[in-house]
């Protein structure tokens, strides 16, 4: 099949397709990763966009039964340097090009993937079209111009109704943007109690599970189209302890009156690295997301910024100063990525052991009066 990436500036990229014959348009974004290309395909965080892998091979060690972050594909398409067909790999089940073609995605490689990252790092994220169908360049370029992307992909991309994940230990109602699965298996791996919650829910019944803490999880978008779960989430801001990644790091960040804004191309890898203020200590990190939190507005509304990036500076962690409640912007759960912050689940589990709602005010010391009960996020 022939393969091609048309770029509303008229840039023409012309390749190989592979997948499934079909063509979409979305929001071109590159992610430096080596490894993982299952797991950030299904990443819900990637819904809309098109990936440009700038790892010169994709499909190596082929398609496993055990690594899919979500049920599906969400991004609208991908496109690579090399493709492997012959994968080498003992838990390989079928190679990317048939997965691709099973989940109706397209795919282009033999491209510049070098010039192309280059391209979006000068202009930053373009709207796209991906065909693998034999379009023109003007056919595609009409494509392009009737396309409307969207960003509120969060109100669709998680759970319809509530799940319950069992568990016996601390009960955590979790506010699904488009959740990540190792998310939910490093809360089950500490014997939470998980309620999973869909885009939409209110803080009554977040809270009417009664939770030890709410969990605010990653997911696609901007955070200024998810209004609703911002109104919901102030509300609860005071009640109990909260931990937020990513999508919800920002959400947590409008709740508390800041402000988030689009970057010109976004984070997007495993090897991202960030210093922890209150350590004194650097880690690398996996990455996903466009939308950056403003420093200067958070930090007026009651938040201390407590990681940033090694990079550009932007803001990548913050905690309230009062209430019992952080959040980071990058994943500690990694899948893909290195694993240097999953620490900060037990930071989440410490929190809600310290200042629980279900504690007895004697020992909880009341969650609405703890001073600088931030300091232990």
């Amino acid at each position: 099949m022939d393969g091609l990436l048309y770029l509303e500036d008229g840039t023409v990229f012309r390749g190989r397709g592979f997948g499934y014959p079909r063509t979409s348009a979305g929001e071109l974004v590159f992610n430096t990763s080596m490894t993982g290309y299952q797991e950030i395909l299904t990443d819900p965080s990637y819904a809309g966009q098109i990936i440009n892998f700038t790892y010169p091979l994709i499909g190596n060690y082929g398609i496993t039964a055990a690594d899919n972050e979500s049920s599906r594909i969400h991004a609208f398409g991908m496109a690579a340097k090399n493709i492997c067909f012959t994968p080498s790999n003992y838990r390989s089940v079928m190679t990317i090009d048939q997965w691709l073609f099973d989940m109706k995605v397209p795919g282009i490689f033999e491209i510049d993937t070098r010039a192309l990252t280059r391209r979006i790092r000068s202009h930053g994220t373009v709207k796209c079209v991906i065909s693998n169908q034999g379009l023109s360049p003007s056919e595609a370029r009409d494509f392009c111009d009737q396309a409307v992307l969207r960003n509120d992909h969060m109100k669709r991309a998680g759970v319809r109704q509530r799940v319950r994940i069992g568990g016996t230990g601390r009960r955590v109602a979790v506010l699904d943007f488009g959740v990540k699965q190792n998310i939910l298996r490093s809360l089950e791996k500490r014997n939470c109690d998980v309620y999973l919650f869909p885009y939409g829910s209110s803080a009554d019944e977040l809270m009417s599970v009664d939770p030890d803490g709410l969990f605010l999880t990653n997911g696609p978008g901007d955070p200024q189209e998810a209004a609703e779960a911002v109104a919901e989430v102030k509300k609860l801001m005071g009640r109990l302890p909260m931990f937020g990644i990513c999508m919800g790091h920002q959400v947590l960040a409008l709740a508390a009156g800041g402000k988030t804004f689009k970057m010109a191309y976004g984070h997007r890898g495993g090897n991202h690295g960030v210093y922890d203020k209150e350590t004194g200590r650097s880690c690398i990190t996996s990455q996903n997301h466009g939308y950056v939190v403003s420093a200067q507005s958070v930090i007026l509304s009651g938040m201390e910024i407590t990681h940033f990036n090694l990079n550009d500076g932007t803001v990548e962690g913050m905690r309230h100063n009062t209430w019992p409640i952080f959040s980071v912007q990058y994943h500690p759960e990694a899948s893909p990525g290195p694993n240097d912050s999953d620490h900060l689940f037990d930071r989440f589990m410490d929190l809600m052991d310290r200042f629980s709602p279900n504690l007895r005010p004697a020992a909880a010391g009341g969650i609405n009066t703890v001073k600088g009960g931030g300091h232990h996020a």
